[in-house]
């Protein structure tokens, strides 16, 4: 999937818009729960050289959030990193050109929709 293809899954999945928040970083678009307003996706475009790849230009990622337990897996496919600039122990960062295939960008989106869908509280039943 590329960024248009992400954004249009997004928006027709989980009815949710890009949001564009920063002046300087014009393409970085981000994605909220429409009920609690917590992010569960952001596609930007950010150097190589930042995901630690060794070659010159700059690439369209995907971060979403991850559960810990299954982001050593993740992380050994190619084209996954730890989250850019967001929290490595939760967040991968997904290139968005080819290397990833789509079933597993959809599955990590659904991962990150509902690891930041809002908590239902449970109520203490003890008398």
């Amino acid at each position: 999937m590329n960024r248009q293809e992400v954004q249009t899954y997004i928006a027709q999945t989980y009815n949710a818009d890009a949001e564009y928040l920063w002046a300087k970083y014009p393409h970085y678009a981000v994605f909220r729960h429409p009920n609690n307003q917590k992010w569960f996706a952001a596609v930007l475009d950010v150097p190589k050289q930042k995901l630690g790849l060794q070659q010159e230009g700059i690439l369209d990622i995907l971060n979403v959030k991850c559960d810990p337990v299954a982001m050593g897996s993740f992380l050994s496919q190619p084209g996954i990193f730890k989250g850019y600039h967001m929290n490595k122990a939760n967040w991968l960062s997904v290139a968005l050109d080819g290397t990833v295939d789509k079933e597993t960008i959809a599955l990590l989106l659904d991962m990150s929709f509902d690891l930041t869908a809002k908590q239902v509280k449970k109520r203490n039943t003890k008398k």
